[in-house]
């Protein structure tokens, strides 16, 4: 076997090992993007419920 297809071989396994890590790194940023955004969904919730509560304790004190 030529010396110069060993190479090729090692260039292929190199070339899916960084798309495979590649694409671990992406999927965790892509995590992190989702986590974040439900989070202020999530605190936009929060303040609403708090706002309504709040204007209802203040009408049926009234």
């Amino acid at each position: 076997m030529p010396w110069w297809m060993l190479l090729v071989v090692i260039a292929i396994c190199f070339s899916a090992y960084m798309t495979l890590r590649t694409a671990k790194e992406d999927k965790e940023i892509e995590s992190a993007i989702i986590e974040k955004e439900g989070q202020v969904y999530m605190d936009r919730i929060q303040d609403e419920r708090e706002r309504k509560q709040h204007v209802f304790s203040n009408s049926s004190n009234a």
